[in-house]
C-alpha cells in the first residue's frame, strides 16, 4: 500500500479521534484535556498507535484505564465515520512531548533573563 494512502488514513483517524474524544462519557476522559498528537497505522491497517497528550500528567493511570475501556466505542464510531474495509485496533500511548517542550522553553527563558540581568549590572 503506498505511503501517501497510509498518511492520509493517519490524518483522517487523527481528525476523527480528536472529535470523538469529546463525546466519551467516561469521567476519566471527559474531565481531562486530551489532544491527539500523532497517529501511526500499520501497513495492513490492523493496528493503530494513537499518541495523546494530557494537560494533567498526574492522573496518567486513570486516563489509560479510561481510554482502554472506551477503545471499543471509539473504534466503532471511527468505523462509521471513515470508509475503511478494516478499522484498526486502537492502542493509546500517552506522550509528554508537549510538556517537555514547554519545560525547555521555560529553561531558555530563565537563561535569557539571567543573561539580561548580568549584562544590565
Amino acid at each position: 500500500m503506498p505511503s501517501y494512502r497510509i498518511n492520509r488514513i493517519n490524518e483522517d483517524i487523527q481528525r476523527e479521534l480528536s472529535a470523538l474524544l469529546r463525546t466519551v462519557k467516561d469521567p476519566r476522559i471527559s474531565s481531562r484535556m486530551l489532544s491527539v498528537v500523532r497517529v501511526d497505522t500499520s501497513n495492513d491497517l490492523s493496528y493503530c498507535k494513537v499518541y495523546l497528550s494530557a494537560l494533567d500528567q498526574g492522573v496518567e493511570k486513570d486516563i489509560r484505564r479510561g481510554l482502554k475501556s472506551a477503545a471499543g466505542y471509539l473504534r466503532r464510531e471511527l468505523s462509521r465515520a471513515l470508509d475503511l474495509r478494516h478499522t484498526p485496533e486502537l492502542h493509546f500511548i500517552l506522550d509528554n512531548s508537549i510538556d517537555e517542550g514547554a519545560r525547555i522553553i521555560r529553561m531558555m527563558n530563565d537563561l535569557e533573563e539571567k543573561e539580561h540581568d548580568r549584562d544590565g549590572e
